[in-house]
């Protein structure tokens, strides 16, 4: 597939999901976006209120992270914080899954939660992500967990947080991708910091990724393309 530069920009979810980003870094977030195009801004749900507005002009998404980054509460209460980021003008949720009652071999429990949050998300047409946390699982687990979500069909299935031991690896990505096929998305995001990884992780099957270094690869990869005399990159 040939993608050109804003092509890749809109596989782009910019990030900044730090517990102490003040407003004014909000602000440069969603403005750094629109400037480079990104399809999402991903940010803790409080946050989904200021960057609605900053992005009322563009087509950039707010994208509110649910129980992030632990996925440690209960279904009712992500459900309310899903409502409420929706509210409050978020466009996309990332949610984190249960992991202490996937851990206990709870799935009806995880499907239960997929299925009222993916509910939600489709009744107010916004995107639903649904994050695996994949260092934690087996391998096993990672693909119980997709079958499920190839059942449910959220939007996109997600490696991980970004805040956990590792993020995500080309490895996680293809087994989420064959397990899922073409019925659910995968989002590729933690530690994703240079160009090489970026477009590894998109040949693997990623189809959009989260990360704080989307400018730095975005401008890599012009000067790549500028160097080369081509339009556009094909993997």
């Amino acid at each position: 597939m040939k993608y050109t530069i804003d092509d890749f920009s809109q596989l782009i979810d910019h990030t900044n999901l730090h517990a102490d980003a003040s407003a004014a870094d909000m602000k440069k977030l969603c403005q750094e976006a629109k400037d480079y195009h990104f399809r999402m801004v991903a940010i803790n749900q409080v946050q989904s209120k200021l960057c609605s507005e900053e992005l009322a002009d563009s087509d950039v998404h707010t994208g509110a992270a649910i129980s992030f980054p632990l996925g440690q509460i209960t279904i009712a209460s992500k459900v309310f914080d899903t409502r409420d980021a929706i509210h409050n003008g978020a466009n996309e949720i990332d949610y984190v899954v249960n992991l202490t009652e996937l851990k206990n071999g709870n799935w009806d429990y995880i499907k239960d939660e997929m299925t009222q949050i993916t509910a939600i998300c489709r009744e107010n047409n916004v995107i639903s992500k649904v994050i695996f946390e994949n260092c934690y699982l087996e391998n096993s687990e990672i693909e119980h967990l997709a079958q499920i979500a190839k059942e449910v069909k959220p939007d996109f299935i997600k490696t991980s947080t970004g805040f956990g031991t590792s993020g995500a690896t080309v490895a996680d990505v293809k087994l989420m991708k064959e397990t899922v096929g073409d019925a659910v998305k995968v989002k590729a995001a933690g530690g994703i910091r240079n160009s090489d990884d970026f477009l590894a992780l998109i040949a693997a099957g990623a189809e959009r990724i989260g990360t704080s270094s989307g400018i730095k690869i975005i401008n890599v990869l012009k000067e790549r393309m500028t160097q080369d005399d081509v339009s556009y990159i094909e993997l």
